[in-house]
C-alpha cells in the first residue's frame, strides 16, 4: 500500500499516517518527492485494510501495489533509481555504464594491466573476482583477500570504481571494506540470508539473475535487499539455462524492457556469461545497449588464452576497444551516451 499525501501536507500529518501504519503492525517508509510525499507500507504479504488511513488529514489517495514485490515496483516509485558507484559514476540515468575486467584477479600484473586497458578504451568501472564460485571444487577459486587488495591497487592506479563478488555473509563484509559495489552472482540470487546481509551493509549491490530464475524471482530477490534499507540495487540479466546446447545460456534481451516496465531499479546486461563465447559477446553487447540496458558488464583479459577462469568468453583488449567504439554510436542513436571514465584522483602525499 502507498499513501500519497497532498502537496501541502504538514510534517505532523505525515507522522500521523506513519503512526497509523505502525498501529496496524506494519512499517511505514516515508518517501519525500519534489511535489509531494508518499508513505509506503511494508511488512504485509497480502491485502491491507486502508480505512484507518484514507480519511486522515493530508491524505490525497491510497494506492494498492498489486505486485508481490513492493519497494522494487514501478507502482511504488515511478522515477528510475540512480545508483551511485562513487567517483562520479552512477547507474540508471541517461549515461550507459560499461563495467569491464577479467573474470578473476590472478596477479598484480594481470589486474593492473586489465584495468589500464579497459580505462584506456573508456570503461566506467572495473570488474574482477577475488572470490570465485566454480562448478568444480578443483577449479581456481580466487585469491580471496589478496585479490581485494589488488583490486584496490588497480583502482588507485586508474581511478575506476570496483565491482566484485561476495559469496557469503562474512565475505560480504570483507568485500564492502574494499569494493565500491558488491556483486551477487547468479548462484546466490536466492541466498536470502546473504541478500539480507548486503541490504544491511548499505553498499551498492549488483544482483545477477539466477540460471533458472523468472523475472519475478529476480525482483523478489531485490526486494529482500531493499527491505533491509538499501535502495541501491542494480539488476543484471546474464542469461538463463535452456534445452539448447548451441550456446552456454540464452541471453534474454526481453528481460531488459520487461524489467524497466515493472521496476524502477536500473538493469544492466552481461553478454559474457549470457553467451559464454567470445565471438558472441560483442554482438550481444551491442544488442543489449540497443535494447535499452543501463549498462553492460564484460569480461576482458590481457591474455584470455592463459586466463585461469572464463578465458573462452573474455575479450582481448583490442576487441573491447572495438566494442566501445560501436557502443558510442548505438547509445547516440537512442539518445543516450556512454558514461565517461571517472577522473583520476591524485592522492595527497605526506
Amino acid at each position: 500500500m502507498l499513501v500519497v499525501m497532498h502537496h501541502d501536507a504538514s510534517e505532523r500529518e505525515i507522522e500521523a499516517v506513519c503512526q497509523a501504519i505502525r498501529d496496524m503492525g506494519f512499517q511505514p517508509v516515508p518517501m519525500p518527492g519534489e511535489q509531494r510525499t508518499a508513505v509506503g507500507l511494508i511488512g504485509n504479504d497480502g491485502p491491507v485494510d486502508d480505512s484507518t488511513v484514507i480519511g486522515l488529514p493530508g491524505v490525497a489517495q491510497v494506492l494498492h501495489v498489486s505486485k508481490p514485490y513492493k519497494q522494487v515496483s514501478r507502482e511504488w516509485k515511478a522515477a528510475t533509481t540512480l545508483v551511485p558507484l562513487g567517483r562520479g559514476v552512477a547507474v540508471g540515468g541517461r549515461d550507459v555504464v560499461v563495467i569491464a575486467g577479467p573474470c578473476s584477479v590472478e596477479s598484480e600484473e594481470q589486474i593492473v594491466a586489465a584495468a589500464r586497458a579497459v580505462r584506456a578504451a573508456g570503461a566506467t568501472a572495473l570488474r574482477g573476482g577475488a572470490f570465485k564460485p566454480r562448478s568444480s571444487p578443483y577449479s581456481f577459486q580466487g585469491l580471496g583477500k589478496r585479490g581485494l587488495e589488488l583490486l584496490a591497487l588497480a583502482r588507485q592506479e586508474t581511478g575506476l570504481p570496483i565491482v566484485t563478488e561476495a559469496m557469503d555473509e562474512g565475505g560480504a563484509e570483507l568485500v564492502a571494506e574494499y569494493a565500491d559495489c558488491i556483486q551477487l552472482g547468479a548462484r546466490n540470487m536466492q541466498n536470502y540470508s546473504l541478500l539480507r546481509a548486503v541490504g544491511r551493509l548499505r553498499r551498492p549491490v549488483l544482483l545477477k539473475r539466477g540460471l533458472a530464475a523468472t523475472i519475478t524471482d529476480l525482483l523478489l530477490s531485490a526486494e529482500y535487499i531493499l527491505a533491509e534499507g538499501n535502495p541501491h540495487v542494480i539488476l543484471c540479466e546474464r542469461g538463463v539455462r535452456t534445452f539448447d546446447s548451441a550456446a552456454r545460456n540464452m541471453f534474454d534481451l526481453n528481460a531488459i524492457p520487461i524489467v524497466q516496465r515493472l521496476s524502477h531499479l536500473p538493469i544492466i546486461a552481461d553478454p559474457s556469461h549470457g553467451t559464454g563465447l567470445r565471438d558472441k559477446v560483442i554482438p550481444m553487447g551491442r544488442a543489449a545497449v540497443a535494447a535499452g540496458a543501463d549498462g553492460i558488464i564484460v569480461e576482458v583479459h590481457p591474455n584470455p588464452d592463459r586466463a585461469l577462469s572464463d578465458g573462452a568468453q573474455s575479450l582481448f583488449p583490442e576487441q573491447f576497444a572495438h566494442l566501445m567504439e560501436a557502443l558510442h554510436l548505438i547509445a547516440g542513436a537512442i539518445d543516450r551516451r556512454l558514461a565517461p571514465s571517472p577522473a583520476r584522483v591524485e592522492l595527497a602525499v605526506g
